[in-house]
């Protein structure tokens, strides 16, 4: 019997006369056996390669041939707009079979949520967050809605795995596992990583596993870098090129989003601009129009990165670079959909610092490289929110069985930090313990109680924005300091359109819009981005040659670069900094080793010779540096409260943990305390 006679019978038929495919794709038929025995599956393929119906179709075929009764299917999306967008195709699927869909996540109302408990789905699409809102719910008859779960799908898994909503959902996974008859079977789905076996055993450390797919990176595509030098030079290159053509425009930040926006429309061009601060509805209008027109462009940040269908896209514009040569994979993977066509991305670079980014990303894909997908080590502050989420849950709960359920949540963390943490808990009120009973206390209650401790169900901050509304419409959220700061003129940014703030209601956080002409600003807090060594490493090797493999370089793109390798010494020896020592005695160290590391030997050398600055290729200095290289060995961090403080800014639940806990979460996450040989070495030096 082949793969595909393995296929419920209905499915068989619908396969073939319901959706007209001959065959199924090669992941797809190769991920019947494994999900058909029940075990933990990662499907890798690249972006449109079919993993949802690799993972779906066998899926439903085991419901059918086990008589699964409702509610057994989570899907599980990063974002709410995938799980919207995956809707209408998951209800066909399910529907040729009798089987039913229902979406479940924050922009649901309550009455359809109401009619999916009175009538629950088999298969119920929703986030991470939702799922906790669910548990933690008095409103859930959890044992009745959870207890008949027999898979999970998480779609996108590389990105719930590389922070720590991934920590979450995992956690939720185990939690689930005390409503539910049997384990629930596991399946991820995910582009190419570079560590698919390791992803596949931290998704699911226990039971059998099996990776299906192929991991490779595809190297066919027209990859074009080019320097424009600034955002408006990016947005007037963007509104010449590939006239009457669908363009897709990736920025990585909402505030360069709307300023190209804005830009394209001031040039008459058909423009459409999605990111997170938007509203639900001006989001799904873009994506709707943009799937359905033909000539015009959608600015998005990586809202749109991840699975969403928007039609069929002739090509690919990155202003500057993302992160991750997975990202560029991702984005590039939007095009060359239609037959005959060919995946395609032109970077427009606005800065140095930018353009060195993309030659980086060009650089490592043309090698066919593509980074692991790792987990944030110490995750001590989800550990702190699994403890009261668990106990919420609960209501009351034996301490040593939260000790036992956190665990076996988290065997990467020793039980004796577990104890110390739930101490920790409890002696700050976040937990009360009455004779070995745990409840939850009243700092929870102060903290996260608003809400129906909605605050307590995501494993991220989000900044207090203030709702944008023109009439009785949602525009989007605007950061509180766009409208009053000192440099504040009334005037916004939002959906690519200019806005006159013409009154906030502070306490309902609403700040009413009008129209306006031009004009506007556009701001949001963000985090710093984390550049690997692996990246930073690319930089100096495309600066040593001048080239890249396969990509194309414009004139000014290559123009630029001849003068960056003038200015930016390299060196005989790719493993050796170079000292770079100025006329006043200020110095440079060229490490090429990645924002970690040159973080950690910037703050020894502090100690030293006084403030260093630092970005992933160099840390500089006011003064020589060659004495306090040749003292540091071995990187030993020790914070300073002040540190822990700052540090601590973007990782919600922090205050929650204890200080040692949290002193080797923040040491773990942004330092690099490995042996400093390297850099003790004298290095080369080079005269500026």
């Amino acid at each position: 019997m082949n793969s595909f006679e393995q296929l419920h019978p209905s499915l068989q038929y619908h396969i073939v006369n319901s959706l007209g495919w001959s065959t199924l794709r090669p992941t797809q038929l190769e991920a019947i056996e494994p999900i058909h025995n029940g075990e933990h599956c990662l499907l890798l393929a690249p972006t449109a390669g079919g993993k949802t119906e690799a993972a779906v179709i066998p899926v439903l075929s085991r419901m059918l041939r086990e008589e699964w009764p409702a509610t057994s299917v989570l899907y599980i999306c990063p974002i709410k707009a995938l799980l919207n967008n995956l809707e209408q195709r998951l209800t066909y699927y399910a529907g040729l079979v009798g089987r039913t869909v229902q979406l479940w996540h924050g922009d649901i109302g309550q009455s359809q949520k109401q009619r999916a408990l009175r009538d629950p789905p088999d298969i119920l699409l929703t986030t991470p967050e939702s799922v906790e809102g669910m548990l933690v719910s008095t409103r859930v008859e959890r044992a009745t809605w959870f207890g008949n779960v027999r898979a999970v799908v998480i779609d996108e898994l590389h990105a719930f795995a590389s922070d720590d909503r991934g920590w979450h959902l995992r956690a939720l996974l185990q939690r689930l596992q005390k409503y539910t008859a049997a384990p629930v079977q596991r399946i991820g789905l995910s582009a190419t990583v570079g560590n698919p076996e390791d992803l596949l055993a931290w998704l699911a450390p226990i039971g059998s596993r099996r990776v299906v797919g192929s991991g490779s990176v595809s190297t066919d595509a027209d990859v074009t870098l080019d320097y424009v030098g600034s955002i408006e030079n990016a947005g007037l290159v963007i509104s010449r090129l590939h006239r009457g053509r669908k363009r897709l425009v990736f920025c990585d930040s909402r505030s360069a989003a709307e300023r190209i926006g804005s830009q394209l429309r001031g040039y008459g061009v058909r423009t459409f601009v999605s990111h997170a601060s938007l509203s639900a509805d001006a989001r799904r209008q873009a994506e709707t129009a943009f799937a359905e027109e033909k000539d015009c462009v959608i600015v998005a940040t990586s809202t749109l990165e991840l699975g969403i269908d928007v039609g069929d896209l002739d090509y690919v514009i990155q202003i500057d670079a993302p992160s991750t040569v997975s990202s560029f994979l991702q984005r590039m993977g939007r095009t060359g959909r239609r037959t005959g066509s060919r995946r395609n991305c032109l970077f427009l670079a606005t800065s140095d610092h930018a353009l060195l980014q993309a030659l980086a990303i060009a650089e490592q894909w043309s090698r066919a490289w593509v980074e692991d997908a790792v987990a944030p080590p110490e995750p001590w502050n989800i550990v702190a929110q699994q403890a009261l989420a668990a106990t919420l849950e609960a209501g009351i709960v034996v301490r040593s069985e939260l000790v036992a359920e956190l665990n076996a949540a988290f065997p990467e963390c020793e039980l004796a930090g577990v104890e110390s943490l739930l101490d920790h808990l409890l002696a700050l009120t976040y937990l009360t313990n009455t004779d070995g009973l745990v409840q939850i206390g009243p700092k929870t209650e102060s903290e996260y109680g608003r809400g129906h401790y909605r605050d307590l169900l995501a494993s991220f901050s989000g900044t207090l924005l203030l709702i944008g509304r023109h009439g009785a419409s949602d525009i989007g959220f605007i950061d509180p300091t766009v409208v009053s700061g000192e440099d504040a003129n009334g005037l916004v940014l939002l959906g690519g359109r200019s806005w006159r703030v013409t009154s906030v209601e502070w306490k309902k956080r609403i700040a009413w819009l009008a129209p306006a002409d031009s004009g506007g600003k556009a701001r949001w807090m963000g985090s710093a981005r984390s550049i690997g060594p692996q990246l930073s490493a690319a930089v100096r090797r495309v600066l040593a040659r001048g080239s890249i493999d396969i990509a194309v370089l414009s004139k000014r793109a290559k123009d630029r670069l001849d003068e960056l390798r003038d200015e930016i010494p390299v060196g005989s020896d790719a493993s050796q900094n170079v000292l770079e020592v100025g006329d006043q005695g200020a110095a440079r160290i060229w490490t090429f080793a990645g924002t970690k590391h040159n973080r950690t030997l910037a703050r020894q050398l502090r100690a030293h010779v006084g403030p260093c600055r630092f970005d992933e290729y160099q840390v500089s200095a006011r003064t020589d540096v060659h004495d306090a290289l040749t003292s540091l060995v071995t990187a030993s961090i020790h914070l300073a409260p002040s540190e822990i403080v700052e540090l601590s800014k973007g990782l919600k639940f922090a205050s929650c943990v204890t200080g040692a806990l949290c002193h080797r979460e923040l040491v773990a996450r942004f330092f690099d305390t490995s042996d400093f040989a390297g850099v003790t070495a004298r290095p080369s030096e080079h005269e500026a």
